[in-house]
């Protein structure tokens, strides 16, 4: 197929599902300096659902703690049905495993800023993320479990 024929199209962006918690409030807001340490988790799942329609999922969690008591704990699966046509199988991987949940973080991350607020803590903005970086290390840590099983058999 020539390039001319290759489509990307966003059909729908959307919240599939939030979660929040705050397990040591009003506590958590009075115990001294707020300097919490932060963990922050990133996932992405895609499923074709459709001829050339994918449905991504981005699910980003932070767990906030201070003075190994945990504050909050913020979750946001920000999904997206995407369709894309004519690329190469080489590519599409990227597409769905990169591109997508890149083009999905910054919906996620107004919408974890949003919630953190609402739960009474300072705003908390996720610096940008490397998402190609992230689909290169996964790809090549598949590779290495392939070969680690086979070298076991």
């Amino acid at each position: 197929m020539s390039e001319e024929q290759q489509q990307f199209t966003i059909q729908k962006i959307y919240l599939k599902d939030v979660s929040f918690e705050s397990p040591n409030s009003p506590q958590a807001f009075t115990e001294g300096e707020w300097k919490p340490q932060i963990n922050v988790q990133i996932n992405s799942s895609n499923q074709l659902i459709a001829e050339n329609v994918y449905e991504v999922v981005l699910e980003v969690t932070i767990t906030a703690k201070h003075d190994e008591k945990t504050s909050f704990l913020a979750e946001v699966k920000q999904a997206g049905v995407f369709a894309i046509v004519g690329f190469p199988k080489d590519n599409l991987g990227a597409m769905v495993g990169a591109f997508c949940p890149e083009t999905l973080f910054p919906y996620a991350r107004e919408a974890l800023s949003e919630l953190i607020s609402k739960g009474g803590f300072p705003q908390l903005l996720l610096a940008p993320v490397n998402f190609n970086a992230l689909y290169t290390q996964q790809l090549a840590q598949q590779s290495k479990d392939k070969l680690d099983k086979k070298a076991a058999h």
